[in-house]
């Protein structure tokens, strides 16, 4: 063979070699290359509200604890600074002695970063909104809500914007999830508490509930819970776009007695529909967003076991936690008093087994969809029920009485800081 030929032959071999190659060393090359992303491990955090605590365990399968957070690292100043305050101290002991149930709130909710290196907490009992790094236990940023206490929250579908209820000023503050500056805030009705994004981040959805501390919860007392509504406002200008008082719903369905303190909602894929809790109530409703009606009421089984006295219900709930199958097929509903959880067909709204949980908070999906994970405050574990067959498949134990339960992301090779 000529050597001018083999030379050529031997340069196109080395071409596809380089071919073959180079995308491989540009990967590793970016993967190691100083601010590149981490590789990212997908998660579920359980706050333990009454420890200062968040578990943070597998998404799917057995959900095994990964590690665990504390939420409250800076607890002595903080606690320093409300008994420096009167009025401040007066508020966190009524906080203790009424939605505390005799406890202080430590951690209401939570989300992860977009980078996986942080958590946002909101924390009732110190009336604040904080960023903690995942590697390091520190707290990034603080942001005090107006008022005296921070609730439910809610992500952006881009995860930049995190949005919080502060319940005794009426006010839903909105925050750059990197920063903890404040993007913007909007008025509510009396005690916001669910928040909801809709899926193109266009628009933001707030409950408020009314009060739930007292016990003037006969029926014919509805009145002195104050101002319930949904308010939604647009996300960018937080200005409102509308304002849904269900009392005028319930009442057209001949539901007079029942309160209209919606409570926490789930949205069908589509997005037409809104499945919600109110107070009092063993069930839930549905609501047709373009009618502007209540469609369908499922009533739930009650537990005989669980008492008829409103004022023994727990901030006057009765069920407290929905999730939709991420293809809108099945509702899963924890019942809170009436201790079980229960998958619901949303075709026909027949409930499934009842699978027996100690006073279920909250209830969100697993990361693979198949699951509803059920947060079992009484019993301080997380349950996992298949949304096939409705049976219970897994429970793990976490911390001191969870109740939010949000999927989030850390770093693939993430680790509890100080052996969490």
């Amino acid at each position: 063979m000529p050597v001018r030929r083999t030379r050529r032959l031997c340069s196109v071999a080395a071409a596809l070699a380089l071919t073959l190659i180079a995308p491989a060393a540009v990967a590793d090359a970016a993967e190691s290359a100083p601010g590149s992303p981490a590789a990212l491990r997908e998660v579920l955090f359980v706050g333990n509200n009454w420890d200062g605590t968040a578990d943070v365990i597998e998404s799917t399968g057995d959900f095994a604890r990964i590690g665990r957070i504390d939420v409250i690292p800076d607890k002595d100043e903080r606690m320093a600074e409300i008994n420096a305050d009167p009025i401040h101290w007066i508020h966190f002991m009524v906080i203790r002695n009424s939605v505390g149930e005799g406890h202080d709130q430590f951690v209401d909710d939570m989300y992860s970063t977009p980078d996986g290196r942080s958590v946002v907490v909101s924390r009732p009992s110190f009336a604040d909104v904080v960023s903690l790094d995942l590697a390091t236990g520190r707290i990034n940023w603080r942001f005090p809500v107006s008022g005296y206490r921070a609730d439910h929250m809610a992500v952006s579908p881009d995860g930049k914007r995190v949005a919080v209820s502060a319940s005794t000023s009426n006010t839903v503050h909105v925050l750059d999830i990197e920063t903890g500056r404040q993007l913007g805030s909007f008025a509510t009705g009396d005690k916001p508490h669910e928040n909801i994004f809709s899926k193109d981040g266009k628009y933001l959805w707030n409950m408020s509930i009314g009060e739930v501390n007292t016990a003037l919860d006969a029926t014919w007392l509805d009145w002195t819970k104050g101002d319930r509504r949904i308010t939604v406002v647009d996300a960018t200008t937080f200005e409102r776009v509308k304002v849904i008082d269900m009392r005028d719903r319930l009442d057209a369905i001949g539901l007079k007695d029942h309160s209209d303190a919606v409570r926490p909602a789930a949205f069908s894929p589509d997005e037409s529909k809104l499945y919600f809790q109110v107070s009092f109530f063993h069930g839930f409703f549905e609501y047709d967003v373009a009618t502007d009606r209540i469609t369908r009421t499922k009533t739930l089984p009650k537990n005989p076991a669980t008492g008829d006295d409103r004022t023994t219900w727990v901030n006057d709930s009765r069920h407290h936690g929905i999730t939709m199958k991420p293809d809108g097929s099945k509702i899963c509903v924890a019942g809170t008093m009436d201790d079980y959880a229960t998958v619901v067909d949303r075709t026909t709204l027949q409930e499934g087994p009842l699978v027996t949980a100690s006073k279920p908070y909250w209830a969100t999906v697993s990361g693979d969809g198949k699951s509803c994970v059920v947060s079992e405050s009484g019993a301080d574990r997380v349950t996992a029920i298949d949304f096939a067959t409705g049976e219970k498949t897994v429970s793990v134990p976490v911390g001191d009485h969870p109740q939010r339960v949000r999927l989030g992301q850390v770093e693939a090779d993430w680790s509890a800081p100080s052996g969490g």
